[in-house]
């Protein structure tokens, strides 16, 4: 994966030129503390990908989707098919949720949100210690989409924590600010046990198990895939948009979806987060102590296709700065994601090569990742899945 990406001559404040690439690569927000009244070209998007917000695209969001509302509380209770029914409802036709009484105490959300803010409050110097452009780092400073790719930087800065195992990665992570270790561990397992809890009630929503099943089968691959997810792969990111000057001009993050299975997002009181819903670009509205969790394109593939992962996007503006923190699970790195053998069938071939997290290395360090291509990329085509049907036969 190599970092060169070509020279640019850009513009920053007072009309002065840099055509040091170096430069971007430290960061949007060390151009910003050196003082900017314009955006630099190496982040202003072509006409065509701007988020084009006009006062109908306002109009249209304030129309504002109301995501649907899953009660952690009653799912663990005695309205479990209930809220399974809500769950399946979601990830089928929104690949968005968000979640109430989670059981998360406030002061954990709040003090993370506080260690992330204050760690990007450092002097780049503390920061840089953590800079890198090696993507498998298990602690990583970065900016931008890829920054090894990306031909227009996006308006992020990001820290990247490998979670599990705890004990393993904790040394790791930034010592500065003193009680950041602390606050970050509490955080990823209680987001971790969520995780968990959401998708044992997400394979029973799938209807590969449930309460009154007797099929040993479906119960012994529900069984295996909940104990790989336990000692699954946890990746938290730590996102920071600076106020931007120009905010119609570039994005905070493209239009993407998600590597994993459910990423658990954690927003502060600054707008920016959307999604595409029936063709429309929503905000979701930031709710204090509340999480917005998406399906990932690893679920898309497991459920074969029914529970799909959904395009969204993080958009930027010129008065506050926005932090968020996102957890992508999933199962271990070195295990492969296939769609579940109960999900396939005559009438539902299967429609998703197997996958494992070397192909989405491989995938994202040989090109510029775009919306769902990597997704799609694992699709398997109409003559492959004639092949594999007559295969089984």
């Amino acid at each position: 994966m190599s970092p060169a990406i070509a020279m640019t001559t850009d513009q920053t404040k007072g009309g002065d030129h840099h055509d040091d690439q170096s430069l971007y690569q430290k960061g949007v927000k060390h151009l910003c503390e050196n003082g900017l009244d314009r955006v630099p070209d190496k982040y202003i998007l072509p006409a065509a990908d701007r988020p084009n917000i006009t006062k109908q695209d306002l109009n249209i969001v304030e129309d504002n989707l109301k995501l649907p509302i899953i009660d952690f509380a009653q799912l663990l209770g005695p309205n479990r098919s209930q809220v399974l029914k809500s769950l399946a409802n979601a990830c089928e036709h929104y690949g968005f949720f968000q979640v109430i009484n989670h059981g998360i105490a406030e002061d954990i959300i709040s003090n993370m949100i506080d260690a992330g803010t204050r760690f990007f409050e450092l002097p780049f110097e503390d920061r840089a210690k953590y800079m890198s452009n090696n993507m498998q780092a298990p602690v990583r400073y970065g900016t931008s989409y890829n920054q090894n790719k990306d031909k227009v930087f996006c308006w992020r800065d990001f820290l990247k924590l490998l979670c599990h195992p705890l004990p393993e990665f904790l040394p790791l992570w930034p010592s500065s600010p003193v009680d950041f270790q602390n606050l970050a561990a509490t955080y990823s397992k209680e987001t971790k046990y969520m995780f968990l809890m959401l998708m044992e009630a997400i394979i029973e929503s799938l209807g590969i198990v449930t309460t009154a099943t007797t099929n040993d089968q479906n119960k012994t691959e529900e069984e295996d895939i909940l104990k790989q997810f336990e000692d699954g792969s946890q990746v938290m990111v730590v996102n920071f948009y600076p106020p931007c000057p120009e905010p119609d001009l570039t994005i905070g993050l493209p239009p993407h979806s998600d590597y994993g299975f459910l990423t658990l997002l954690l927003q502060d009181e600054v707008e920016g987060l959307q999604i595409q819903f029936q063709g429309q670009w929503v905000t979701v509205e930031p709710i204090a102590n509340k999480f917005v969790i998406n399906v990932g394109d690893h679920l898309e593939i497991f459920s074969n296709g029914k529970y799909k992962s959904v395009l969204h996007r993080v958009l930027v503006n010129s008065v506050k700065s926005r932090i968020s923190v996102a957890s992508l699970h999933s199962l271990p790195f070195n295990c492969m994601v296939r769609p579940s053998p109960n999900l396939i069938g005559e009438e539902n071939p299967k429609r998703y090569k197997d996958t494992d997290f070397g192909c989405f290395l491989n995938y994202v360090s040989s090109c510029e990742p775009k919306r769902k291509d990597f997704l799609e990329s694992r699709k398997l085509t109409s003559k492959i899945m004639e092949k594999l049907d007559v295969h089984s036969t």
